[in-house]
């Protein structure tokens, strides 16, 4: 009850405001709120889910967003929607009178009241956008609207100033001749058609038929029998429509030879006095539609007659007299002549009278007076009807005074004065920029001279702009749009549109003549002449946006007045209209600007700015920018005066309620000129700029749609060439766009099955292209279009009708066509919806794209010079979760490793050799099942991270098989290397088998002496001394012949291995009489023996020597690292070392032409050394084995025993520290250092220097920032001369910082040693007990059975040697309980005797040399990579994983700091690389023969490197910076001179050079 008192409240406070009739209609409909005026073309334009549901309307209330959805879309059948379906089975009576009864009305509305209720409730600008759809689809429009802003009706001139038309007079068919204007400034006669009360002949209807020359083919009014149930109207009486009759030029089709506007009145005279009046004041004929005159209606003549021969009466004759004798009556009062008054007899049909109505109006037409917008205006004030205009006359009267000011003055002219920063300087930039791209030009100059003086003419040009004044009518033109009250901007925009369109069509006009005139000469330059002149004389909107955008954009200071320009921009934006991306007239992109106004966008948004990117492309006037307006209902301009060219697009929220579904925030649509323009074909530049322009907007795009016409075979085989083109691009550079093809003009129902075939021809046209195009890009892999797209050829493939029902002007938009059009947008959406693997793109990831993407398209070899910062995040995001995923695959494999041999040297002893041979053997298998499993989980993360939404996947998906590669790579490389190790720990095994036999034997003599001297001493009384004397004699005799383990031949393993290496070469006899021995101790020297003798001139010999040096001294650090350790010699550490010489004479022999000679002897040089230090290694190794050795470790506890035995004194303590020191302690440090080098890297990795491991690229970043800090030359020539060295030599300094910081070490050991004491102390309580948990029993031989379980507990953590035990257990007297606890005793006395051994400054080289795990080696792995360097500047590769195909790093050197001289001066060469690459230059050297060969060909030489271009110039400042810096050091080193380097080079300063290295490493 409260609720229906509340509503009925609100429903009378209603009606005292609005008409009974209108309220009703309103509420009917559910537009209540939005009236007057609140319904916005903005809230139209959202995407909804109206947009994918479109169903027709279920209740009244659906019906107005129905009509308006589809008449947005052009749809002609907009108007049936006005019916909801009936249910006549309802009714039971089929023949009751009331079956129609005024309850219909609540199925149904009248399609009049509709619109009215809409016009009503639209804003002016959505009104426009109403009109200008319902004139596209040959609809009458309102120029008279009822009910409007409090007065009897409203002049919509407004809502009809958007209508813009074209037409032939018929005095122009013969010169093929046009008009085109804007329907309301075209002063054309108005004829009207009114009718009395009593009228039995439907006007409407009527003029349809005189409309359509007598066949009801359109219904341009709306007449009672076109809908299902007449609705009786209830707000549209007092409307006024109007339509225009346009002539095409031929008389067999056209109604009328000149344009003609038929008005018409709805209601009755009587109801619309003020309409009625109007329009006789205004027309050249008013036709009054009658049965007969009442009185009223007489006197409403009279008051006319002034105008009463403009009268022409339709009378419908009826059977009565009276009636007729009414218009009799009143044909006389008003004195009409005969020919006004016109009869329909009953037996003329409709057709036949509707052309006797058209004679009578041709006959008209000879004497018609044009009706001017200012004779419309006077008589409307006159009668006091509303003019919608009226509220904006300000911002017209700002827009005329904008418009004035270009006077007489030509527009070039103009626009030079009056918008200068558009002009040549903007151009020229442009062409700058290109030609820093490409450096074809630079004639005398060195290239990198060139480049600084390109780049010294863009920053005078730059500051040239930044000194421009703003011209008055900016001025004007931005003051006018600083406003808060938006709908004022938006008036004044929209008559700046029309005000400039029109005065450009003037202008135009006889230019447009010109060119097509010359187009048909074919004098290339002339077109090109008369391009630029239409160009120069196009003047719009976007012409004083884009000068406003140059403001900014030049602008030197960032004042207040300045920043509110993007934030102005950024509204626009928001409002619905359309941003310029790229200027297509100096085909250039203000980037600051546009990055600024899109930030600003995705600031007002909230920073939620998830994009979906939609591009038409197609050729042009093909009807792209129609079918983009057809479908989202916007305003892409489609023709006009104007010549547009570039790129613009347009934002489209998504609605709040569907942004969830669809994942998107805005859908962005971009329009751009178009392809294959036939006028500007024969232009030299022509298809490169298409190519770029379609490489630029597929790139930019998430969806892309190829628009092409069916029945032109060449130009869809053009356009689909430069698709492909672009396609192929993005998939190389990771940029997948979704790709449709539509077919315009494909009517039919068959269409569908007929063009199987030609779709089939389409795919097989497109593969043919995508070879052209792979090839022409030099990517041959590539052979289908599949390939390159995910193309389904039924999903992909649109068939649309033709736009037009009929031949314009008088054609409507063909109803086909609106509804193929809605169903691809529906098919889209769905798509979109349905398709969520990919993170959307944000404003700030666009920006980014589109800049580099940009700056890309400029460059002649798109794919090879592609860099972009949201493709190196991605890749760098990658890199670094796949070394994390690298570590724990290392560290699970190390973890298995370690526990593995523990368990293989702690193996029974007893056992045979065969039966270790068997352990070692089934787990190599199970090593084997381990790696794929790890293999297995590893791939599996990759594919869950090539799933993931959040890290741009998409980007880098060309990079995923590099890293399934480099998986695949890492699990062989550890499973030869862990079976290695597993060889070398079965032969210590055996070696410590064969040591402890050793021990054994000479254990028992001396324990036997031992007690025999017990014997013996006992008879008398010794002193210490001579107890002493007695022990030393016994042991010496008993240790008098202890044999060693044999040594080796570990000279003859090593040349074994040398040998092996060259089996399939013809050396071996040059081996058979070597002594390794004696070679190796002198420096090798490099001779022209050692090169080709046919390529020996090319060959630097000094660079050689050099490179020979490093590979020595690589060798020979990896001979001391091994000889460090206490491991014995193995064959395989020979075979790892031939195995990197191979790698780097793999890398180098190309570029040095190094002979077989060369490697023997080399390898003969490196062998020498290493036998040596193997053979050293062995002796250490043998030497800690030696039986005598350990013997003699224990002799002080043997001595000990002797005394205790013979003084028969408790040695329980001392046997318990023994057992703790000489058996726990080697084997608890043995533990901590085969899991310390895992912590260590695990330490490293989550330090705060973590992510200078995190990736290759951060890493060379760390290592190149500290070098320019640290400000030292040697350093700068260790990291170019030996990088690989440097490399090491830094971690492993890192590695000592990091551990000597905050006691770092000591807690690491601590932990480890924490974990193992507690692990000791619970075996001890553990073998301290019988099974059942009973302690052990106190007596002596308790004490084997208390350690043999100890060591069984411990068996997976530790190894002990059961011969030690044995040596400390002689003659132990105490029992087991007193033992135990001096056992735990002395566990906390090693505890703490470790802890303070931790504690003290200890020789981190020499631990770290003790590591199972290095350290160093693991961040070496993780962060050096494959080891390549760039062919020209020696730059290492930075690309993730192992086995990538291509090598690339964010930046290159000068040429002269890999030590390249230019061989007639000895000058160190200055040029980049990445500079060579984009220029005419040619390189040479061994790997071409001497023969030169272009730069940027340089992948026939090096397929598996990429070097692109530097993104900027800044981008190489670090290194142009250090070698200007330490130019002459550099040269004394290399024996070279100083580089010539460019002036520009001297003035960057440390900040600038690391500022450029941030840039090029994408470091914020």
């Amino acid at each position: 009850m409260f609720l229906n008192k509340g509503r009925s409240q609100t429903m009378s406070t209603m009606n005292q405001q609005l008409p009974e009739g209108l309220f009703n209609i309103l509420s009917r409909l559910g537009l209540n709120k939005l009236y007057p005026n609140k319904l916005t073309l903005r809230s139209l334009l959202e995407i909804n889910k109206d947009d994918i549901n479109t169903s027709p309307a279920s209740s009244l209330k659906e019906i107005p967003w129905y009509f308006l959805r589809n008449l947005l879309q052009s749809n002609a059948e907009c108007r049936s929607c006005v019916q909801l379906p009936a249910n006549d089975e309802e009714n039971e009576d089929l023949f009751s009178l009331d079956l129609y009864s005024a309850e219909d009305s609540h199925s149904g509305i009248n399609a009049l009241d509709l619109i009215v209720a809409l016009f009503l409730c639209a804003d002016s600008f959505l009104q426009q956008e109403m009109a200008l759809r319902m004139s596209m689809c040959q609809f009458s429009v309102p120029l008279l609207l009822p009910h409007s802003n409090n007065s009897q009706c409203c002049l919509m001139l407004w809502a009809l100033r958007g209508i813009v038309k074209e037409w032939r007079p018929h005095a122009l068919s013969e010169s093929k001749g046009f008009i085109e204007d804007t329907i309301v400034d075209a002063n054309i006669p108005i004829y009207s058609f009114v009718r009395l009360q009593n009228s039995s002949l439907s006007k409407s209807q009527m003029l349809n038929l005189v409309l359509s020359r007598g066949q009801q083919s359109h219904n341009i009014f709306i007449h009672k029998d076109m809908e299902d149930r007449a609705v009786k109207k209830e707000i549209a009486n007092g409307l006024v429509e109007v339509f225009w009759s346009l002539p095409c030029g031929r008389e067999n089709l056209d109604i009328f030879p000149e344009p003609v506007a038929f008005a018409n009145l709805r209601g009755e005279i009587s109801e619309s006095l003020a309409q009625f009046s109007f329009l006789v004041q205004v027309s050249t004929a008013t036709f009054v539609f009658l049965d007969k005159v009442e009185d009223k209606e007489q006197e409403m003549f009279n008051s006319l007659r002034d105008f009463r021969r403009n009268f022409f009466l339709v009378v419908n004759r009826k059977d009565s007299r009276d009636d007729m004798m009414s218009v009799k009556r009143t044909v006389e009062q008003l004195d009409l002549p005969k020919n006004n008054v016109i009869i329909k007899d009953k037996s003329v049909n409709a057709t036949y009278f509707s052309k006797k109505l058209c004679a009578v109006i041709k006959t008209s037409l000879e004497s018609a007076n044009k009706v001017t917008t200012n004779l419309m205006l006077e008589k409307a004030a006159e009668l006091g009807l509303s003019v919608d205009e009226g509220k904006s006359n300000e911002q017209k009267k700002a827009a005329e005074e904008i418009v004035k000011a270009i006077g007489e003055q030509s527009i070039p002219i103009y626009k030079k004065l009056d918008l200068p920063l558009q002009g040549e300087n903007w151009k020229k930039l442009s062409k700058l920029e290109i030609k820093l791209c490409r450096l074809n030009d630079c004639s005398d100059l060195g290239i990198e001279e060139y480049k600084s003086q390109l780049q010294k003419e863009k920053s005078q040009i730059k500051e040239e702009q930044a000194r421009h004044s703003i011209s008055k009518g900016i001025k004007g033109f931005i003051d006018n749009l600083f406003t808060s009250d938006k709908e004022k901007r938006d008036f004044f925009l929209k008559w700046m549109k029309l005000k400039l369109d029109t005065y450009s069509r003037e202008k135009l006009f006889q230019l447009r003549i010109q060119f097509k005139e010359q187009c048909e000469t074919k004098d290339a330059e002339l077109i090109k002449e008369l391009d630029q002149t239409l160009l120069n004389s196009s003047l719009g909107i976007e012409h004083y946006m884009r000068e406003i955008g140059l403001i900014y954009e030049f602008s030197q200071n960032t004042t207040e007045e300045m920043s509110r320009l993007p934030r102005l921009a950024a509204e626009m934006v928001l409002d619905g209209h359309p941003l310029e991306l790229l200027d297509g007239d100096a085909s250039n992109i203000p980037e600051k600007w546009v990055s600024a106004v899109l930030n600003e966008v995705h600031n007002k948004v909230g920073k939620r700015s998830r994009l979906l990117v939609l591009a038409v492309l197609g050729v042009q006037s093909s009807g792209k920018s129609t079918l983009l307006n057809t479908m989202f209902g916007v305003q892409f301009p489609v023709s006009s005066g104007r010549c547009t060219r570039g790129a613009y697009l347009i934002f489209l929220r998504v609605n709040e309620d569907h942004r969830g579904e669809l994942n998107y925030d805005f859908i962005v649509l971009i329009d751009t000129e178009g392809l294959k323009s036939a006028d500007l074909a024969q232009l030299e530049d022509s298809y490169e700029h298409d190519n770029q322009l379609a490489t630029f907007v597929i790139g930019l795009s998430d969806i892309a749609i190829i628009n092409t016409a069916m029945e032109n075979v060449t130009e869809m085989k053009d356009i689909l060439q430069i698709a492909v083109h672009a396609f192929l691009r993005m998939t190389h550079i990771g940029k997948k766009p979704a790709c449709h093809f539509v077919h315009q003009n494909v009517a039919g129902v068959s269409a569908h099955s007929k063009c199987i075939a030609e779709r089939k021809r389409l795919l097989d046209q497109l593969n043919e292209m995508t070879q052209i195009a792979s090839e022409m890009e030099k990517q041959p892999t590539t052979k289908l279009f599949t390939d390159v797209l995910d193309y389904d050829m039924e999903k992909n493939n649109w068939n649309i009708p033709g736009l037009w029902h009929g031949t314009p002007p008088m054609a409507p938009v063909n109803t086909g066509y609106s509804e193929a059009v809605a169903d691809f947008k529906k098919h889209l959406l769905e798509t979109i919806k349905s398709n969520k693997n990919s993170e959307p793109t944000q404003i700030p990831e666009f920006l980014e794209w589109m800049i580099s993407l940009w700056r890309t398209v400029k460059y002649e070899n798109f794919i090879f010079s592609f860099r972009n910062t949201l493709v190196a995040h991605a890749y760098d995001n990658l890199c670094q979760a796949f070394s994390q995923w690298d570590w724990q695959f290392r560290k699970e494999i190390h973890s298995w490793q370690n526990k593995t041999e523990i368990e293989i040297l702690n193996a029974d002893n007893d056992s045979q050799v065969e039966m270790w041979n068997k352990l070692v053997s089934e787990k190599k298998g199970e090593l084997s099942a381990k790696i794929q499993d790890e293999q297995i989980k590893m791939k599996e993360k990759l594919a869950e991270y090539y799933k993931r939404k959040d890290r741009r996947v998409n980007l880098i998906e060309k990079y995923k098989v590099d890293f399934l590669n480099s998986i695949k790579s890492l699990a062989t490389e550890i499973q030869l290397s862990v079976r290695t190790k597993l060889d070398c720990v079965l032969e210590l095994k055996v070696s410590k088998k064969k040591a402890e036999e050793i021990q054994k034997k000479y254990r028992v003599l001396i324990e036997e002496a031992v007690m025999r001297k017990i014997h013996v001493c006992k008879m008398s009384h010794l002193s210490d001394g001579e107890l002493n004397n007695f022990f030393e004699e016994m042991w010496s005799a008993s240790t008098a012949n202890v044999s060693g383990l044999e040594e080796r031949d570990i000279v003859g393993s090593v040349l074994k291995q040398l040998r092996k290496n060259f089996s399939n070469r013809n050396v071996n006899q040059e081996l058979l009489n070597t002594d390794l021995r004696i070679i190796g101790g002198s420096p090798f020297r490099v001779t022209y023996d050692h090169v080709d003798r046919f390529k020996a001139e090319f060959v630097d010999m000094e660079k050689l020597q050099i490179f020979t040096d490093n590979n020595i001294e690589m060798c020979t650090q990896y001979l001391l690292e091994k000889v460090e350790t206490t491991d014995d010699y193995h064959d395989s550490f020979t075979k790892d070392l031939l195995e990197k010489v191979d790698k780097n004479l793999e890398q180098h022999y190309k570029e040095y032409e190094t002979n077989t000679k060369y490697e023997t002897d080399l390898k003969l040089h490196i062998c020498g050394i290493a036998s040596r230090q193997f053979l050293k290694m062995h002796q250490k190794f043998l030497s800690n084995l030696n039986p005598q050795t350990q013997l003699e470790k224990y002799k002080p506890g043997y001595l000990s025993d002797f005394i205790d035995l013979y003084k028969e004194r408790d040695h329980c303590q001392r046997k318990a520290n023994d057992y703790i020191q000489l058996c726990m302690k080697p084997a608890v440090e043995d533990f901590i250092n085969r899991s310390l080098g895992i912590d260590i890297v695990d330490e490293i990795l989550t330090s705060h220097h973590s992510a200078e491991y995190s990736s290759r690229s951060f890493f060379q970043f760390s290592l190149q920032k500290e070098l320019l800090l640290k400000d030292d030359f040697k350093s700068f020539l260790e990291y170019i001369g030996k990088y690989e060295n440097y490399v090491k030599n830094w971690i492993f300094q890192h590695i000592k910082q990091q551990m000597t910081q905050e006691n770092t070490l000591y807690k690491l050991k601590n932990d480890k040693l924490q974990v193992m004491i507690k692990k000791i102390t619970t075996a001890i309580e553990v073998a301290s007990k019988d099974p059942d948990g009973v302690s052990l029993p106190n007596n002596n031989e308790s004490i084997t059975k208390l350690l043999d379980g100890i060591r069984s507990n411990l068996i997976k953590d530790i190894s002990m040697s059961v011969e030690d035990e044995k040596t400390i257990l002689f003659q132990i007297q105490s029992t087991s309980h007193p033992f135990i606890n001096s056992v735990k005793m002395a566990l906390e006395n090693l505890t703490t005797q470790l802890q303070e051994q931790f504690l003290r400054c200890e020789d981190i080289n020499k631990m770290v040399g003790q590591l199972t795990v290095k350290p160093q080696d693991e961040l070496f792995k993780r962060v050096f990579g494959c080891g390549k360097q760039c062919p020209f500047c020696e730059t290492p590769c930075e690309a993730g994983g192992k086995d990538h195909k291509l090598h690339s790093a964010a930046i290159h050197r000068p040429q002269g700091l890999g030590k390249c001289r230019y061989r007639d001066t000895n000058k160190l060469v200055e040029r980049l690389c990445t500079t060579e690459v984009q220029r005419n230059s040619s390189f040479k050297n061994a790997d071409t023969k001497g023969e030169f060969h272009p730069y940027k060909e340089y992948t026939t030489y090096y397929p598996d490197w990429q070097i692109p271009p530097d993104p900027t110039i800044e981008a190489s400042d670090y290194w142009k910076y250090i070698l200007v810096k330490y130019n002459d050091e550099f040269a004394q080193a290399y024996g070279a001179k100083p580089a010539d380097v460019p002036d520009a080079w001297k003035t960057i300063s440390q900040e600038e050079a690391l500022n450029g290295l941030k840039d090029a490493f994408n470091i914020k």
